[in-house]
């Protein structure tokens, strides 16, 4: 049985009008690069640049060490399907301490560093823009990358169409895209808490503790790195057999040894940018 996406706030008509916007607005581009992460977002729009411009489109993926080789495997899976112009370039965030620092701002410093390595990149290959997926949901929560962005000047068609994920993943459907109903995915550093250091060393146990509830059958989760403790969030649609005594003991099995001293599963399962949830009852200053 094939899956399909509710529509509510979403309708065909609806969508299909903000999609014809967004392929008009990117065809009076002369080119574009587009900020690639594999993403239901960032797929459609690098497919609606394609769409619109062919080869004066070029998806670009960055690559570092918070970057999941999952990610990446699915990055270029999409890629090889879809016939996308593409590259990956490295990007050297971590050499800046206050991206290291991992205070509230550190997606700004991540979007700054992918933001200038795209400009170079368009100054050296003669592209005359640059985009982003953000969406007109993204900007209900805390994003300091968006800011980056708009210093940048890097376009945001999905926002400026309005579209919202519900659209993305409706429109993705109807185009046939393989990202349509992919689960929510973000840099392996969002994972780790406010204040800890975002090191290789961190991420990896992060990206080896994920691939292990992958391997266990499980599709939405994240692992909330607090140093010394595992905050594992898995989807309320999930929790059931998360909750179930034999899982916890797997749990336990599995994170212990990537040098966690507690295993918790969060009971509220997870939500997107959880994290932020401190910084809205604890602001800065």
């Amino acid at each position: 049985m094939s899956k399909t996406i509710p529509t509510i706030g979403a309708s065909v008509e609806q969508a299909l009008e903000k999609q014809q916007h967004l392929l008009i607005d990117l065809a009076h581009l002369d080119s574009v690069l587009v900020a690639f992460s594999g993403g239901a977002d960032s797929a459609y729009l690098a497919w609606a640049a394609h769409s619109a411009l062919g080869t004066r489109a070029l998806a670009v993926t960055a690559v570092s060490p918070s970057f999941s080789a999952h990610d990446r495997e699915q990055a270029a899976a999409f890629v090889r399907q879809i016939g996308l112009r593409h590259e990956f370039v490295d990007t050297r965030e971590f050499e800046n301490p206050l991206y290291v620092a991992n205070q509230a701002d550190r997606c700004y410093h991540c979007k700054d560093e992918l933001f200038t390595r795209m400009e170079g990149l368009a100054g050296e290959r003669g592209f005359s823009a640059l985009a982003y997926g953000i969406n007109a949901d993204d900007t209900r929560d805390f994003r300091p990358g968006h800011r980056a962005a708009a210093e940048h000047r890097v376009l945001a068609p999905l926002l400026d169409a309005g579209m919202t994920k519900a659209d993305v993943r409706l429109l993705s459907q109807r185009a046939g895209l393989p990202t349509w109903d992919r689960p929510a995915s973000a840099c392996l550093s969002s994972r780790v808490a406010y204040g800890m250091p975002v090191t290789p060393e961190t991420l990896s146990r992060i990206e080896r503790g994920e691939e292990a509830l992958r391997r266990l059958g499980f599709r939405q989760f994240r692992v909330r790195d607090h140093g010394r403790l595992a905050r594992i969030e898995i989807a309320p649609e999930e929790m059931e057999r998360a909750l179930a005594p034999e899982m916890a003991r797997r749990f336990v099995e599995l994170f212990k040894p990537l040098g966690y001293d507690f295993v918790t599963l969060d009971l509220e399962g997870y939500r997107q940018g959880s994290l932020n949830s401190a910084l809205r009852k604890h602001p800065a200053g």
